[in-house]
């Protein structure tokens, strides 16, 4: 029986599973980040190398198809180049590579078709419709127009603390969450550190979470304008394949969405109900590395019942 080896390639790890092709899951495991644009396409395709051969006690080829859905696949030449990376370095003899958006998609819903708007590390958002079509958005960051993530939020608390200690700015409970968190005398330090490298700027992100569970007005502005986004790359999505006025799934995952802070779900689902009414809002329950077996096993023409077999592995 053919075998799979699903990916699902994150900013901030790098889950894998072997499949079989009538749904059973043979072994998983989980690496660090997938970040091409950071490390390269081989340093990153390393990533997945090195924790499939230490999960399956093996070298490549590790099985008869990859099915790899991965950040940093956000261009069609980017895709090529990681297909061929991972062709090269003998994983598999066939392999097909996605954006993980896609993933998520699959993860939350069974149709094949909908929405998935992912804010995590970063922001991103794609759909495919019932007839096939696919839009995306390039998902290059503040080139192609993008906004929120976890990592850009942290940047903008770190801005406001920084403007609201130098009088700048508006006062705000920003400074203390900054200065508490970096256990640091001032915002400005911790902005020092991260600019001499003290600091890694990714841990800037880490000051999402407590962003979300604050009152203070400017801290409640951010929230309202990462909703917003959120809404905006979903309901684009929608209108590109002309769902807007039909019954359609809209995925929410990643860090960020799934992490179930109430003043931005509820901002979220308010804004979906203004501007798309008939969208059908579902925060992943189950992690995208399940979407992409489930992508895998159609490339490797499953055998019927082989979905609902892989998901028994995942459970909400």
């Amino acid at each position: 029986m053919r075998t799979l080896l699903a990916v699902d390639g994150g900013n901030s790890k790098t889950d894998i599973a072997l499949v079989r092709a009538d749904g059973t899951v043979l072994a998983r495991g989980r690496g660090p980040g997938f970040e091409p644009q950071t490390v390269g396409v081989a340093a990153a395709v390393d990533v997945v190398v090195r924790t499939a051969a230490a999960v399956l006690g093996s070298g490549p080829p590790f099985a008869d198809h990859v099915a790899a859905y991965l950040a940093g696949a956000d261009l069609p030449e980017e895709e090529v180049a990681l297909r061929e990376e991972f062709l090269r370095r003998g994983l598999a003899p066939s392999v097909e590579v996605g954006n993980d958006t896609f993933a998520l998609l699959r993860a939350g819903s069974t149709r094949g078709w909908g929405v998935a708007v992912v804010c995590g590390a970063g922001v991103n958002a794609a759909g495919i419709a019932p007839d096939g079509r696919v839009a995306r958005f390039p998902a290059l960051g503040r080139l192609t127009g993008d906004w929120g993530g976890g990592q850009h939020l942290g940047e903008e608390v770190l801005w406001h603390a920084v403007r609201a200690e130098d009088g700048r700015g508006t006062p705000t409970e920003l400074v203390s969450l900054v200065r508490g968190h970096f256990r640091a005398s001032s915002a400005t330090d911790v902005a020092t550190s991260v600019h001499r490298g003290d600091i890694p700027r990714s841990r800037l992100g880490e000051l999402t979470r407590p962003l979300l569970s604050l009152s203070d007005p400017v801290a409640l502005g951010l929230v309202a304008r990462l909703a917003e986004e959120i809404c905006l790359l979903g309901c684009s999505i929608l209108s590109r394949l002309d769902l807007l006025g039909t019954p359609a799934d809209v995925v929410l995952g990643g860090g960020v969405l799934t992490g179930g802070a109430t003043s931005l779900m509820a901002a979220v689902e308010s804004g979906y109900a203004a501007r798309a009414p008939f969208a059908r809002l579902q925060v992943a329950s189950r992690p995208p590395i399940l979407g992409a077996v489930r992508l895998g096993l159609d490339q490797v023409g499953a055998e019927p019942g082989a979905h609902e077999r892989a998901a028994t592995f995942y459970k909400p």
